[in-house]
């Protein structure tokens, strides 16, 4: 398959004319593209029954930016977290669990890495800068597209084709993070003030399946360097694992 679909999980929003609306950085989108695949939507106002359809056809999950998890997820009473979507949560939780099951690539952005955590059984920090103190301001939405601070990368296994340096720089636009690491999961890199920026899931037998906390879909205009390596990373081990379960 030259171009698979790759499923790309999308928030809802109200709109000033009374009707929701899905809602999507062109940037994730693009981002397909370069990995060589076909972008498939989904969003919390998918039916249950046409969702998981759609779902089957997909090669690859991309978890996006967005909402806070719901703390309720982790075991824990609101203390700083923001605005939240039970129905994103469910959505997403359900299609990783079941793209697990499947062996599926998948690659988890932004809020996509802390949805990962939480589902494998790890604790976030609802708001860093309350709960953690703030050596550096993470939650620099503003400056989405810029070079905010060093990121440190631990020759990772899965990762090794992207994270060809020991440090880079990278945009930041998150007030939550990692707490508690899921044992399930491997960090390979983090921030100068140790907060986790990129993980690994590396049980026998999975999928390539890596999750960061930056941006990379807002830099993919780089032609070269860690942001573009990373979806085409991402693309190959789609095209491999579906060619592997059509026993190509």
């Amino acid at each position: 398959m030259s171009h698979p679909l790759i499923a790309v999980t999308a928030p809802v929003r109200d709109s000033d004319i009374g009707m929701p609306r899905v809602v999507l950085e062109a940037g994730y989108l693009q981002a397909v593209r370069v990995a060589r695949g076909l972008p498939l939507v989904f969003s919390p106002l998918d039916e249950e029954d046409s969702r998981q359809r759609m779902f089957e056809l997909a090669a690859g999950l991309l978890l996006t930016g967005g909402e806070d998890v719901d703390p309720a997820r982790y075991g824990q009473a609101p203390d700083g977290a923001r605005t939240v979507s039970p129905e994103r949560d469910a959505m997403e939780l359900l299609l990783l669990e079941q793209a697990l099951e499947r062996r599926m690539p998948v690659l988890a952005i932004c809020r996509g890495i802390q949805i990962l955590n939480v589902a494998l059984g790890g604790t976030l920090f609802q708001d860093l800068f309350t709960q953690r103190g703030q050596e550096i301001d993470h939650d620099r939405y503003r400056e989405f597209d810029g070079h905010i601070h060093s990121i440190r990368s631990d020759s990772p296994r899965l990762l090794a084709e992207v994270f060809e340096v020991e440090e880079f720089v990278q945009n930041s636009a998150h007030h939550q993070g990692i707490r508690d690491l899921s044992p399930e999961l491997t960090a390979v890199a983090w921030a100068p003030d140790g907060l986790v920026e990129a993980v690994e899931y590396r049980a026998d037998g999975a999928a390539w399946t890596c999750g960061v906390q930056w941006h990379p879909e807002r830099k993919i205009e780089e032609r070269t360097g860690t942001n573009r390596r990373l979806f085409e990373v991402f693309g190959q081990e789609v095209r491999r694992a579906s060619s592997h379960h059509r026993g190509e």
